[in-house]
């Protein structure tokens, strides 16, 4: 009975919602099986060849202590007691057996307590939360045993100092020593023995665990596999269903529309004017939403380059008020700020006109001097640019001359200048806009570089994107470059390109800068002399 009700209410839930679900099932039960196939193959496996790595190196070189012990040491004593190699020989041979045993045994501390070897997050998760009656590793009697090889190590060491002090004087006396050192070396190769069986036991365990993780992972791969195909075919039914029922329905609504049109046969002139009047009506109304969408875009346009010139107007008003304040108001420094508030006022006169042209493809080109066009945008930026102690470089030469659109162009620029300018103001040391431009086989190459900080290089590829932006909305539409982009290259015909940059000035480097290329084409056919 619940299984009817759940299947009539997957029933109620709409197509569209059934297909994405259906779609959402799939994806993801195909990442989920991804993803722990992965992990069986690759984690579980690279956590045991760890594991083992680690117990088979630290076997390895328990083995080889005990080999040392035996050959390098106890055999040697033997040798010497008999006769059968020189006093010089012997210490030479044990002094390096001890070197060799203090080497290994220290790698062997090394392995065992290294961090290399640790199992994965996932491995310990699994563990902990599936494997039942997990055996912990008796680390308590692991440090005993080490311990206990400690203490016959040492007294091993002092043991052969005391055999080398009386073979100078009685090697009959000695046999006491060597059955002393030789019950001492036989210790220390149990124990070493007993921690061989320890990694042993531990590397057999944790083979165990292993496949009993991989047989989990298989069995939630499996169980995984199985859901993804009964959902699947669950909402696959129900989706044949829908189509099914829709298929009925838009048959009877096709037999009601042929009942209707038949009809209306005979008033046939009527319905097409109607439906004429209708089509007028709805390509008016969409006529009349085109144009509400492109008024709004001029008008966020707009309001982005009127942004600059409002800042450095109320900069101006707000000095004139602190110099009447003090009383340092003069005619000149009033006539001056007016004067500069004038120029602002015209720009932003101009920008209405700017815009408007922008989006006719009519507007005459002019010839002007590159130079004056950059002069004019760093003037009307210079309020903020003095404000924040910005210091300006131009290095173009006076005989550089485009025709193209002057004002478009000083928009582009000062956008560029507008965004360095929000950079510079948050950063300390040497402020710096730099412009440079050559040309070059009827090109020129326009080159802004600020010494801001450089933009991230995740968000640097979509500087150039409609509305993106890294400012408060209150500070930014995120159209400045994008309406740069598209004055350059849809309607100059250039392009424009942003990257990070090192750049030098004299011996002094500056590693985080960001650099505007700006290419403009400029055929000497189009050029007009004044």
């Amino acid at each position: 009975m619940n299984i009817k009700k759940m299947l009539q209410t997957i029933d109620q839930i709409s197509f569209a919602y059934k297909s994405a679900f259906l779609l959402f099932i799939i994806m993801g039960g195909m990442i989920s099986i991804i993803v722990l196939s992965q992990l069986s193959n690759y984690i579980i496996k690279n956590d045991f060849e760890l594991l083992f790595e680690k117990r088979t190196k630290s076997i390895i070189k328990l083995e080889t202590i005990k080999d040392i012990y035996i050959v390098n040491i106890k055999d040697t004593l033997q040798d010497i007691y008999h006769n059968d190699i020189s006093q010089k020989q012997a210490k030479e041979v044990i002094l390096l057996a001890k070197q060799l045993i203090k080497k290994e045994w220290s790698n062997y501390l090394n392995i065992i307590s290294s961090k290399d070897y640790h199992t994965s997050f996932i491995n310990n998760f699994i563990k902990k939360n599936f494997i039942a009656n997990e055996q912990i590793p008796n680390t308590l009697l692991q440090k005993r045993i080490i311990e206990n090889i400690k203490r016959r190590k040492n007294k091993i060491d002092t043991l052969l100092n005391k055999i080398f002090n009386q073979l100078k004087n009685n090697y009959k006396n000695t046999s006491t020593l060597l059955d002393e050192i030789n019950y001492e070396i036989d210790s220390i190769t149990i124990y070493l023995t007993n921690l061989t069986n320890y990694d042993l036991n531990l590397a057999i365990q944790e083979k165990r665990d292993t496949d009993k993780e991989i047989r989990i992972l298989s069995l939630i791969l499996n169980a995984s596999i199985v859901l993804v195909f009964v959902f699947s075919a669950l909402l696959s039914f129900l989706i044949i269903s829908n189509f099914k029922k829709l298929h009925f329905a838009l048959k009877g609504d096709i037999l009601e529309k042929t009942e209707a049109l038949q009809r209306l046969n005979k008033s046939l002139e009527l319905r097409i004017k109607k439906e004429v009047a209708n089509t007028k009506k709805k390509e008016l109304i969409m006529f009349q939403q085109a144009r509400l969408a492109s008024m709004g875009e001029m008008i966020a346009n707009i309001a982005h380059q009127w942004r600059q010139p409002l800042g450095s107007i109320m900069i101006i008003v707000q000095g004139l008020q602190a110099k009447m304040e003090l009383g340092k108001l003069s005619p000149d420094i009033l006539k001056e700020k007016v004067e500069d508030a004038l120029l602002l006022g015209e720009n932003m006169s101009d920008t209405l006109e700017n815009f408007q042209n922008f989006f006719r493809p009519t507007t005459a080109k002019e010839s002007f001097l590159l130079k004056e066009c950059i002069e004019h945008s760093f003037r009307l930026s210079k309020y903020i640019l003095d404000k924040h102690h910005i210091q300006i470089r131009i290095k173009v030469s006076d005989k550089i001359r485009l025709h193209s659109y002057y004002n478009e162009l000083s928009h582009v620029f000062l956008n560029i200048i507008s965004n360095a300018e929000d950079a510079l103001a948050t950063v300390s040391g040497e402020k710096f806009i730099e412009i440079i431009a050559k040309e070059l086989k009827e090109k020129i190459y326009i080159y802004i570089v600020d010494s801001g900080g450089g933009i991230k290089e995740e968000i640097l590829p979509h500087i150039f994107e409609p509305y993106f932006t890294t400012k408060y909305k209150s500070s930014g539409t995120g159209l400045g470059l994008y309406m740069s982009q598209q004055i350059i290259e849809k309607h100059i015909g250039g392009t424009i390109r942003c990257k990070n940059v090192c750049y030098t000035i004299g011996d002094k480097k500056f590693k985080h800068c960001t650099l505007f290329t700006i290419i403009i084409p400029n055929k000497k056919s189009e050029q007009h002399v004044n």
